[in-house]
């Protein structure tokens, strides 16, 4: 699933490749969208908010979408082939007069509203890690309102701070030395972990290979994706549980080093 530093990349290709243009082509391939159309507007530019992408029109218009699990924005140069997915994958096509076109595949959420009312899709989201309005006092206390709340579906609950998805949950997790099902208000120091977070979403908004690790260290990333494999620090094998996914039928895989993070294992804290 894209996290936040990966939809901040993409609100800024976005914007480079078409603020300051007018659309030419504008179509939009889900049904409550069939009649819309966009073309002749210009484009004032597109932001990114936590997970969520926002492409601001003339007219007091906002595209909303969300990337969900796999779901991307591909931009593409005059002529350039689309190399994104199949047609069939294709919910929206941006096309400005630079002779560039952003393409919306597998998009999940695509939707489209008044500016004014973009508090209604994301107002609910705690402050955006790579947003102008962080505020890592008010993310802290939205993370301690509920101290028996394990620590890994706190930092994945958007309400408190948002731009963190599955990646930075388990990383985040394996540099406080505790394991995901820990009651958050056990953790020692909740305000370093913010400020954790803060780093890493910030070190990796730039970069195309997101990394948690030290320089020269042979693996990007602690624990995430290596289940199995000896754990950098101190190699015991990293194990991984399936936990239960915000969308029913999926579940989400949790990675943690048994040795080195403590605190209760999978099924032991409540989880919600």
């Amino acid at each position: 699933m894209p996290e936040g530093d990966t939809v901040w990349q993409a609100a800024r290709r976005l914007d480079a490749a078409l603020a300051g243009c007018v659309l030419v082509r504008a179509d939009l391939r889900v049904p409550r969208l069939a009649t819309a159309d966009l073309r002749g507007r210009g484009v004032l530019g597109a932001v990114s908010r936590g997970k969520h992408l926002l492409t601001r029109v003339e007219g007091g218009l906002t595209l909303h979408s969300h990337l969900r699990m796999d779901g991307s924005w591909k931009v593409f140069g005059p002529g350039e082939p689309w190399r994104g997915g199949p047609a069939h994958q294709i919910r929206a096509i941006l096309g400005a007069d630079n002779g560039r076109t952003a393409v919306g595949y597998r998009l999940p959420v695509l939707d489209l509203l008044r500016t004014a009312d973009e508090g209604r899709v994301v107002g609910h989201l705690g402050p955006d890690l790579l947003g102008p309005d962080w505020d890592p006092d008010e993310a802290l206390r939205r993370l301690l309102a509920d101290p028996a709340r394990p620590l890994g579906t706190a930092l994945l609950d958007q309400r408190n701070l948002a731009g963190i998805g599955n990646v930075y949950m388990a990383e985040l997790c394996f540099l406080a030395r505790a394991t995901p099902w820990l009651p958050i208000g056990e953790l020692p120091d909740p305000a370093d972990l913010v400020a954790t977070a803060k780093r890493l979403l910030e070190a990796n908004r730039t970069v195309p290979d997101r990394t948690t690790t030290p320089a020269a260290t042979r693996s990007r990333l602690h624990v995430y994706a290596r289940a199995g494999r000896p754990c950098l620090t101190c190699g015991t094998p990293v194990r991984v549980a399936p936990e239960p996914h915000d969308h029913p039928g999926r579940s989400r895989p949790t990675y943690w080093c048994p040795h080195c993070q403590h605190g209760p294992a999978p099924g032991t804290a409540r989880t919600g």
